[in-house]
């Protein structure tokens, strides 16, 4: 929330007073952990008579990985899980997450119908074909 001020209060003088500056560092602290739910690194590329998106998936199996289409959204979600070993280990840090990642994209010039999808090394790939564009019907009208 704080990052969406235009001033970079981290590049002022350090030796003034800054109120905000505990918000700021705790409002980094609190929302950088590993969130239950979270996104991943997407490209879009039109190719003219489609969108190709690609996404970032390492580590996940194509199992692990649902591409759902309702009311013109394309959702891409993929759930990691934790190994759970009754053992303990001696982690000094683990920094992998395990979870849930999801984001959805508006497909509502998409023809749904003919998107294909494929992963490979880590990324998946959705081709999504872009509807024909429809001509408008013209017409005379007779005046009377």
């Amino acid at each position: 929330m704080f990052e969406l001020i235009p001033f970079d209060r981290r590049t002022r003088n350090m030796t003034s007073f800054d109120p905000f500056r505990m918000f700021d560092e705790m409002d980094r602290r609190f929302f950088t952990g590993a969130p239950a739910v979270s996104a991943f690194r997407t490209d879009v590329l039109d190719t003219g008579d489609a969108f190709k998106l690609e996404a970032e998936l390492p580590g996940f199996k194509k199992e692990d990985i649902k591409i759902d289409i309702e009311n013109d959204c394309l959702t891409i979600s993929a759930v990691r899980n934790a190994d759970n070993k009754e053992e303990k280990d001696n982690y000094v840090k683990r920094e992998r997450f395990y979870g849930s990642f999801t984001r959805s994209f508006d497909v509502s010039g998409i023809n749904v119908d003919a998107i294909e999808a494929a992963y490979t090394d880590g990324v998946l790939t959705v081709k999504l074909p872009k509807k024909a564009a429809e001509v408008p019907a013209s017409r005379r009208l007779e005046i009377k």
